[in-house]
Formats: C-alpha cells, structure tokens, sequence
C-alpha cells in the first residue's frame, strides 16, 4: 500500500495538467494508467493550440493555459511555435464570419498586449503568408496568440518534466475501483488524499451513469500526415471556412449560420463528415491533415477510404499541389458531450473531470489548474458540470 496526495488516473494531456497543478503546490503525485505510454487524443492531434476563436469556459481555461504552455517551452523543452493561426476565406461569407468575430473583439487583447485578437487580412495578405494556390483566398484573419506544439513530442515532454520533479507514474496498471481516499488496481491499492479521473473517452468504464446522464460518447477522426510539396512552409496552423463552423467564438456569430447553409447546400458530401479542414506543419516539414468527426458509444475500427480521398482532394486544392503522398494516417477518438467540459465530484475526494469537445491540448492545462484550485482551497466545494 502506498499513499499519494493526488492520484490522477489517466496520461492524457488533462492529467498531466492536473499532476503538473498539483506539484506546484507542493503535493506528492502518482499519475496511474492501463496503457504502456501515452497514445491516446493527446497524441493524434493537430497539435494547434486554438486559443483565440473559443469562448465561454473554453475561453477562460484557454486564457489560463497559454501561459502554461509558454512555462513548459522554457522549463520542459517542449517544442513550440508561437506562430498565430491564419484563416483562409474562399468566399464572402467566410469572410463576414471573420470580419464579425473582429469587429465584436475589437481592439483590446486577451492577452494584454495591444495587437488585437483577430485582425483581418486582404487577399495578397493572405497570400504573402501561405503557398495558396492562385486566385484561393477572397481574404481572411490572423489569430495572433494561438501557439502550435508538436503532438508527438508535448505530452511525453511533461511527462518527463513531471518525472524529474519527483512525480510517479506507473502504466500498465488498470484502474478497478475508485473510492473515497483510494484507488484499487491490477498492481494493488493506492491510498490518496484527492483522486482526478481524467480518462477522457473511458469516462463510461468507470462511471457509466454520469458518462449517460451527460450524454458522453466517443467522437473517431480520420486523419493524415502527408508530404505534400508545398513551395513555401506554412509559418501557422491553417483553418479554412469549415473550421469556422467548429470554435464557439465564430459558430456562434450570425454571421456563421448563413455560412452552414451554404456549405452543407453546395457540399453535402463534406458536410456528412462533418469536416474541419485544417492543417499544421511538424518540424520535419510534414504536414498533418483532417479531420472529420463521428460518433457513437463506440468507434467503429474500420475507417472508410471516401474520408481520406476527400482530405486529400481538397489539401491538393487549396495549395495547389498534385496529389500529397501518404505518410501515415490514423483515427483519433476523444470524449464528445453536450457541454465543453466535464468538472464532477461523484463522490468525496474524488473528481471526474474531461475536456468533451476535442479542444483538450487547447484547455486542458487551464481546465486542470482551475480543478486543483478548487480542490486546494475548498476540497468538498466542487460540484460543476460544465458551467463556471
């Protein structure tokens, strides 16, 4: 038997925000999990660090995680781009979205700074900043304080961080049962003071009646990594006009149904995948490639080559390039609910908490401080679904 201040069930970038909250404080930590590394939605991501576009809590445990992620580039040696995200507008209504979400932020900083969050781009704007095939862009936007990690590297980089400050982490070793003040699993029992469920999809193999009450299932991605010839490096993240259906701060604006509209009318093939079209550019000069979304209390394993060919189409259209060649390609699956965020406390001492909208690299290590806090100042106090 051993005894830990925190036990965080669960090696995802949300746990590991919560090891890392914690022995801030000072606490002892042991990070517990079934898989032999970490290889689940913190690694099969774009890596982009969405700040700017999201809102509401989202927007709170964004503003809270920037300055983490910064933190762990220095202190950890996580690799990290402080780039922006450009947005490429192909038609006007793209660019009414972007040029409303402008106008309501103004010229204030989230950050404090005075470069504004969104700042409209013209078309040769555009142009100078990414290989676009010729006559792409009507226009579009920099979202100056969105960061880029690499998604291979950043959770094992904190892991390792963690490691060094005297964290524990033991894999391979399945959680069973989770009870006030102890943790029982395949390698024996660990006594805790505060125990963090983060399992992000898993939520239902150990709490099932929250994961339906809350209407919690798995949401698969098909994704790519791709060599595709580009003439230039992209120095941003890119999202394109369906990405802006995805992030509350744009999905929200009027401005963004009548896009919907549009889309889905003009392409109902992409609006079926329920597509975010978007890329990032690794260190290695790959590019990843996605994604498309779909649901269910479990993820079929066999992913349908119509999503790929798709994905692979539209990259070649949208930089001008002939067809990118394959690399790798891979689904990624992630917990899906009804709110942003799940934040519960099922029974004392012990809290189950998940980033439910696919935006966990973005919010989780906010997500993760605001918890500790929580818990630290008031160990019983906790008892939110979503809501700040």
């Amino acid at each position: 038997m051993t005894r830990f201040d925190v036990v965080v069930v669960g090696s995802g970038i949300v746990g590991l925000g919560h090891a890392l909250a914690a022995v801030d404080r000072g606490l002892s930590v042991v990070v517990v999990d079934r898989a032999g590394a970490i290889g689940g939605a913190s690694v099969r991501n774009f890596g982009h660090l969405c700040f700017t576009p999201q809102s509401g809590l989202a927007r709170e445990f964004a503003l809270r995680s920037r300055p983490l992620w910064l933190r762990l580039a220095a202190d950890a040696g996580v690799w990290l781009r402080e780039s922006g995200t450009v947005v490429v507008a192909r038609a006007d209504d793209e660019l009414a979205v972007l040029s409303e979400l402008a106008a309501q932020r103004g010229t204030e900083s989230l950050f404090g700074s005075g470069q504004p969050d969104v700042v409209v781009l013209s078309a040769a704007e555009v142009n100078a900043r990414l290989p676009l095939a010729p006559d792409t862009a009507r226009g579009g936007a920099m979202l100056a304080w969105d960061l880029q990690v690499n998604p291979r590297q950043a959770a094992a980089g904190l892991a390792a961080y963690l490691a060094s400050r005297g964290v524990e982490f033991r894999y391979r070793t399945a959680v069973t049962a989770v009870r006030p003040g102890r943790v029982t699993t395949t390698r024996g029992s660990i006594d805790a003071g505060t125990v963090i469920v983060a399992v992000n999809h898993d939520i239902d193999q150990l709490y099932p009646e929250i994961a339906e009450r809350d209407g919690i299932v798995r949401c698969g991605l098909d994704m790519l990594r791709v060599d595709a010839g580009l003439r230039a490096p992209l120095p941003a993240p890119v999202l394109t006009g369906w990405s802006l259906l995805r992030y509350g701060a744009f999905s929200g604006l009027p401005a963004a149904a009548v896009l919907g509209e549009r889309l889905r009318r003009e392409y109902p093939a992409l609006g079926e995948l329920d597509l975010n079209q978007m890329y990032t550019q690794l260190p290695d000069g790959s590019l990843i490639v996605g994604d498309t979304h779909y649901r269910g209390a479990s993820v079929s394993p066999f992913q349908n080559e119509h999503a790929f060919e798709q994905l692979l189409h539209l990259t070649g259209e949208l930089f001008g390039v002939t067809r990118p060649h394959v690399l790798e390609r891979w689904q990624g699956v992630y917990a899906s609910g009804r709110a942003d965020f799940l934040i519960d406390q099922p029974e004392l001492g012990v809290y189950l908490v998940a980033a439910t909208t696919g935006i966990g690299m973005t919010t989780g290590l906010g997500l993760a401080e605001h918890v500790i806090a929580t818990v630290c100042d008031s160990p019983i106090s906790l008892t939110l679904k979503g809501t700040p």
